[in-house]
């Protein structure tokens, strides 16, 4: 199978692109580069990449209607989509905004409206966020939930790509599946999020906020089980429900357990040696105290199941740090988008 996948040199792009490849998948990949983190982890994810046999990069934006206009024509044969590409992070929305209409808004229309002309195409899959349950209750959150109540640019952006997909597959008939994804990490993370925060504060003696006073649960999932929710969807593309409605499905994809976020941090702590320096804050604007995903029908539908619990996939994240960056203490500087 032919698959385009977006966002191809970021983190979640990367791990769904060597996967799509060892199983002899072609991947055709894009990615506009931006620096909003260090750009030499998208570069050196990408080069690794290049070293694969069916993989092709182009350089572009999503939201450029005649970049995709070309690929796709050069390209009448994808199969599959699987969007990534996004303006992610749920603190930068609130000091760059436009960032996130840009990518996340227009660039996924601007996809979707070059993905009509793909006559071969089976099946769209693209990435929402656990973050569009907001301030939800009810835990688990299920994708019955009801989402009208975002807590955070970011989040208001991933529950409008879901009205937007579902429109398009009503309008056109193409198959769309959106997966909403739990709090992601593993090797070749993102350095903005916490696992890569708290790992290179903590080698450096520097302190690592912690916020809500430390009293934060979330659903860690490793990379490994990410991408199997990811490949799971591809393979199983939505159908229609009934004669009236369009073939739209949602799924969550998330570990089975919520762990508390101090767990997280004296993990970290003990593979790399060191206590940390804990400044315990108020919770932020935009944040929420507890995440847990209910994957029943994740299981059920895509044959999802996670198997690396937290302590495993730290130890995975950190051994890659180690030999990512050679000597701790020489570890780059992260753009501060907090």
């Amino acid at each position: 199978m032919k698959v385009f996948v977006t966002g191809v040199a970021g983190f979640i792009g990367y791990h769904t692109s060597k996967s799509l490849l060892a199983r002899g998948d072609e991947v055709i990949g894009i990615d506009v580069m931006s620096d909003y983190y260090d750009i030499t982890l998208k570069e050196a994810r990408l080069a690794d990449l290049k070293k694969e046999a069916g993989f092709t990069f182009i350089r572009g934006d999503i939201a450029d209607h005649d970049c995709l206009a070309k690929i796709f024509s050069e390209h009448k044969d994808i199969a599959g989509i699987i969007n990534l590409a996004a303006q992610a992070g749920v603190r930068y929305s609130i000091t760059d905004p436009y960032a996130y209409v840009h990518a996340n808004l227009m660039g996924f229309v601007v996809l979707l409206e070059n993905a009509k002309s793909l006559k071969n195409l089976k099946h769209f899959v693209y990435a929402s966020s656990s973050s569009v349950y907001g301030s939800n209750e009810r835990k688990p959150s299920a994708v019955e939930d009801r989402i009208t109540q975002p807590i955070s640019l970011y989040a208001a952006t991933k529950s409008a790509n879901e009205l937007i997909a579902h429109s398009y597959s009503h309008l056109f008939q193409i198959p769309m599946t959106g997966l909403r994804f739990f709090t992601v990490y593993g090797p070749w993370g993102r350095p903005d999020m916490a696992a890569f925060i708290f790992a290179k504060n903590i080698l450096a003696g520097k302190e690592i906020d912690v916020y809500n006073q430390g009293k934060m649960r979330r659903n860690f999932t490793y990379i490994d089980d990410i991408v199997q929710g990811i490949l799971g969807a591809l393979d199983r593309p939505a159908q229609k429900p009934s004669d009236d409605k369009p073939p739209f499905a949602l799924y969550n994809i998330g570990n089975n357990k919520s762990e508390e976020l101090m767990d997280f941090v004296h993990t970290i702590e003990e593979f790399i040696g060191q206590k940390a320096k804990i400044n315990l804050m108020p919770l932020q604007p935009g944040d929420v105290t507890e995440s847990l995903a209910d994957i029943d029908a994740t299981k059920r539908n895509l044959g999802f199941n996670p198997k690396t619990n937290m302590r495993e996939g730290l130890k995975h994240f950190i051994d890659w740090y180690k030999d990512y960056y050679s000597i701790f203490p020489s570890t780059p500087d992260i753009v501060n988008r907090s």
